[in-house]
């Protein structure tokens, strides 16, 4: 059968109600492990140093609580099945989808490495909680189903996960998208379940947040006030491809360094994992003493932290700002190596404090400098150049003058990143 005779058929219609309904299961079930990962980072470093009597969180606290993320992560991969999930220094990359019996697993090292402070995001946990969810409800099922539409199925429910977080069903579609190199005649056949379950699991996500009264700002990725820039400049123009190549480059170091991270911790996992969490504590820990800002602003994945540097860059010094832009990516680097997650929020925050600073260039407007460097960060590490034109926009959302920008700095970040991987040693792990 064709796809577009499927599309007709009434078997595709019964999949559609399907996708429909595991959309809202997901939704929910994303809503609490976001949730829960939330509810354990202000629960350990802000709650529980006041209930031991601190009257303010003490600088050595992020370690002893990183070391803990680090064991529990390393018991994850280690010893429950599933290795933990989906190995960040790879990007995000769509595969099978998660076998229920792996969910657990990838769930603890997740919620450790999130909730714990390690820098890393939630958006590959969420991809491995949806499709194991959906291939769970579906053996629920007495009757087989085919193959393909176990992959609709699942591909609806990854689009269901990933649209609590970026905030919009189309953001995951593109992403899912991309991903998974969908195309050709059968895109539609994927695209509308997906878009179906998307939907309506937002509205389910932003429900149930209303119900409850717990917000979901936290976790989800914040809309940047920027300030309008209607019209390119040429000066803006003439600095986007260094500023892309400059991107590239620092992410492509931040691979490198995560891959010999990587192939140091596979060999003892149980030993290293602690310690490389450790080094992520020592490292905010010395951001801390040095800048006298917060320490959290190096650790976790930094979508809750992006507002804040926003607000404060114009009271911060450049020298702090690319402290934190070098402690941030290190922090990154180790984590993307060492423990599981998403990389997206932390190529985000990368891009925006890189931004930051190259927004006091001669000649460049913050705005442009932002938005540039969001999406050369986001392609070089995700390698997904349409859905980082699209996530960038939907940051900076300060008028059509930086649309061209963006696009432009993609494309440049993006042949950069392909030209950098190939000129790797040959000897070096794989990604």
């Amino acid at each position: 059968m064709d796809a577009s005779a499927l599309l007709r058929s009434r078997r595709y219609w019964l999949l559609l109600v399907l996708s429909a309904l595991i959309g809202v299961v997901v939704s929910i079930a994303s809503w609490a492990f976001l949730e829960i990962t939330h509810w354990l980072q202000v629960g350990v470093y802000e709650d529980l140093p006041d209930s031991l009597g601190f009257a303010e969180t003490p600088w050595w606290w992020p370690l002893p609580v990183l070391v803990l993320a680090g064991v529990i992560v390393a018991v994850a991969i280690a010893r429950l099945p599933g290795n933990g999930g989906h190995e960040p220094s790879e990007g995000l990359k769509t595969g099978p989808p998660t076998r229920p019996v792996d969910v657990p697993g990838v769930l603890l090292a997740a919620v450790a490495t999130i909730g714990l402070g390690l820098v890393l995001g939630p958006e590959a946990p969420l991809l491995a909680l949806g499709t194991g969810l959906a291939l769970w409800l579906l053996g629920l099922s007495r009757r087989p189903m085919p193959d393909q539409a176990i992959q609709v199925v699942a591909a609806s429910a990854a689009f269901a996960a990933l649209a609590t977080i970026f905030g919009s069903p189309v953001v995951g579609a593109v992403i899912i998208i991309e991903a998974a190199g969908l195309g050709g005649s059968t895109l539609p056949v994927i695209l509308l379940p997906g878009l179906l379950a998307a939907g309506i699991g937002s509205l389910m996500f932003v429900g149930v947040g209303s119900l409850t009264g717990l917000s979901t700002d936290a976790f989800a990725l914040p809309p940047l006030s920027l300030a309008a820039y209607p019209t390119p400049q040429l000066t803006d123009f003439l600095w986007t491809v260094p500023l892309a190549l400059a991107a590239a480059l620092l992410v492509h170091l931040v691979l490198r360094l995560a891959k010999v991270v990587r192939h140091a911790v596979e060999g003892r996992r149980l030993l290293l994992t602690p310690v490389a969490a450790l080094l992520v504590g020592l490292i905010a820990v010395a951001f801390q003493e040095i800048s006298g800002q917060s320490g959290e602003a190096v650790l976790f994945s930094g979508q809750e932290a992006m507002i804040p540097l926003l607000h404060q860059a114009g009271t911060l010094s450049l020298g702090i700002v690319a402290l934190l832009l070098v402690c941030k990516a290190l922090a990154w680097a180790l984590s993307l190596g060492a423990a599981r997650g998403g990389p997206t929020f932390p190529a985000i925050f990368i891009g925006l404090a890189g931004g930051l600073l190259a927004g006091h260039l001669p000649g460049s407007t913050p705005t442009a400098a932002i938005g540039v460097l969001v999406g050369a960060t986001l392609v070089a590490m995700l390698r997904q150049p349409l859905s980082s034109i699209l996530i960038a926009l939907l940051l900076t959302r300060a008028g059509a003058g930086v649309a061209p920008l963006v696009i432009l700095a993609v494309v440049v970040a993006y042949i950069a990143t392909l030209l950098l991987a190939a000129r790797g040693p040959a000897t070096e792990p794989r990604i």
